[in-house]
Formats: C-alpha cells, sequence, structure tokens
C-alpha cells in the first residue's frame, strides 16, 4: 500500500508530498525531466493525472470535512 502522495490543487501552483506515515507534508520540488516532469507538463497543459488513489476532495476548510460537507 501507497505510504506517499503527491498532491496538486486545481488553481494552485505547486506539488505537495503527502506521508501519511510520517503525517508530514512538503512542497515538492518539479524536476526538470522525467515521468513527474512530463505529468506536470499535463497537468499545467489542464490535464489531470491520477495513479493509485481512489478518493480525494479537494474544500475549503478542514472544518467542512470534519462537520460532514464534502462539496466546499
Amino acid at each position: 500500500m501507497a505510504k506517499v502522495v503527491v498532491l496538486g490543487v486545481t488553481g494552485e501552483k505547486g506539488l505537495w508530498l503527502v506521508d501519511i506515515a510520517a503525517g508530514t507534508v512538503t512542497p515538492v520540488q518539479v524536476p526538470a525531466s522525467g515521468d513527474l516532469a512530463a505529468a506536470v507538463k499535463q497537468r499545467d497543459a489542464g490535464g489531470v493525472f491520477i495513479k493509485n488513489v481512489d478518493f480525494a476532495i479537494a474544500v475549503s476548510s478542514a472544518d467542512t470535512v470534519f462537520s460532514g460537507h464534502v462539496d466546499g
């Protein structure tokens, strides 16, 4: 099972590395070449890249999630 997820939020620049085991979130420096760089170029062109993630929702705040709302 994956213990690390790379996330990007629509409308926000940059990517984030979420280490589930460590409970941390850190910014990702995108490499100049390679698979991650290609995925970022796809994202910059308006594409969506999803692999091995089966649930993700972007909302306005943590309070929104804890109150049971998911449409932000």
